[in-house]
């Protein structure tokens, strides 16, 4: 007869458990480690004392040489010109609860016209405001008073507090003689960032865009240098760092430079700034006469402009020019300016943006059509000294 067999104590079952469960997180363990071990072994960062290209070491720098002569040009011109350039920023007084605030209108750039701490700028940029701020190069900060605007223009003239001794001045260049594809720098403060520099060529001349005022500004320069917001009012240089140009505007819906800035070109300005500083305004030339709305001339067909009114005493009147009257049978008889100087009058804006471009005691020949819608309609051709208009 088999003996029986005993049941196993329940401390002899715990006991061969736990011995099961060590020998396999044992496994485990040894199974991470070996996976730690072979990951750095192949990792790129692991210690491989048989790989030496594995240890990371600073790379030997390359030996530049020296800059080009194109790049030394354009560093000298950035620090001689720079020291012309400002930084403009405007403000406006409000009241709250009677109390009075200083509220932030706007930003834009400028430069040191003369010895006297005249500042030129856009007058958008400081359109509105009724204080103004001016930090210069060394990043000293002056309180300024508008001297003269010329909205028409886009242009306008600060003054800086304090000595103008350590100021200087910008070179002055010319707009007459430039060139499309020719290099330009600008100079600002776009996004009131410290003095930015960027650089380009003349896209196109002669173009044509609107003031504030909604007067036509010709003769404009187009660049494809940067200019952005806080741009306005800074200059426009040559490679000979001169001036020959005032960034006004850039073509884009959003804002943001696209390609296409505009500029001032540098005669206009170098013609209208003395007159702001003299006077305040720009004493304009022109005929001395009136004219009736373009509209009228569209309504009878007719291409120029209708002389309305003569001033007394004006050089139109003693040249013999005809203000709109009615014969003795009551029909309108009048002058039609066709022509001035060779260069096509259809419009207001033709006559006043061709005046624009000359100054009180010139000389112009005005082409006109005496009493054109009557039956006998005469062609004149008549020499007129522009006068101030005020």
């Amino acid at each position: 007869m088999n003996p029986k067999t005993s049941p196993t104590p329940p401390a002899t079952k715990r006991n061969a458990s736990n011995d099961r469960q060590l020998r396999l997180l044992v496994r485990i363990l040894l199974v991470l480690v070996l996976a730690l071990l072979l990951s750095y072994y192949f990792s790129p960062f692991g210690n491989n004392s048989e790989d030496p290209d594995s240890e990371a070491k600073p790379r030997v720098i390359a030996s530049r040489g020296d800059l080009g002569s194109d790049e030394k040009a354009t560093i000298e011109l950035f620090q001689q010109a720079s020291h012309s350039v400002v930084y403009v920023t405007t403000s406006s007084i409000g009241r709250l609860n009677f109390n009075l605030f200083e509220i932030p209108q706007g930003t834009g750039s400028g430069f040191i016209w003369d010895d006297h701490g005249h500042v030129v700028t856009n007058f958008h940029v400081i359109e509105g405001a009724s204080r103004f701020k001016v930090t210069l190069a060394d990043q000293t900060v002056r309180r300024a008073v508008v001297v003269g605007t010329a909205p028409d223009r886009d242009l306008a003239v600060l003054k800086v507090d304090g000595s103008a001794q350590d100021l200087q001045k910008i070179r002055i260049g010319s707009s007459d003689d430039l060139r499309v594809g020719q290099k330009v720098l600008a100079i600002g403060n776009p996004f009131g960032f410290d003095q930015t520099l960027t650089t380009g060529v003349i896209s196109g001349l002669g173009r044509e865009i609107k003031s504030r005022t909604g007067q036509r500004i010709e003769g404009v320069i187009q660049t494809d240098a940067a200019i952005n917001p806080g741009n306005s009012g800074g200059p426009l240089l040559d490679s000979a760092g001169r001036l020959i140009g005032v960034n006004t505007a850039i073509y884009s819906p959003s804002g943001a430079f696209s390609g296409i800035g505009f500029a001032i070109p540098v005669d206009e300005v170098n013609r209208v700034v003395p007159q702001l500083i003299e006077h305040g305004r720009i004493f304009r030339a022109g005929l001395g006469i009136s004219i009736l709305p373009d509209t009228v001339a569209r309504d009878l067909g007719l291409k120029g402009v209708i002389i309305h009114q003569l001033q007394p005493g004006s050089t139109a009147a003693k040249a013999g020019l005809k203000p709109l009257r009615r014969d003795n049978r009551g029909i309108p008889l009048f002058d039609l300016i066709v022509q001035i100087d060779g260069k096509p009058v259809t419009s207001n804006n033709d006559l006043h943006g061709i005046l624009y471009r000359h100054t009180v005691g010139d000389e112009v020949t005005v082409q006109l059509i005496r009493n054109p819608k009557s039956e006998q309609p005469e062609g004149q051709s008549i020499r007129i000294r522009l006068q101030a208009i005020h």
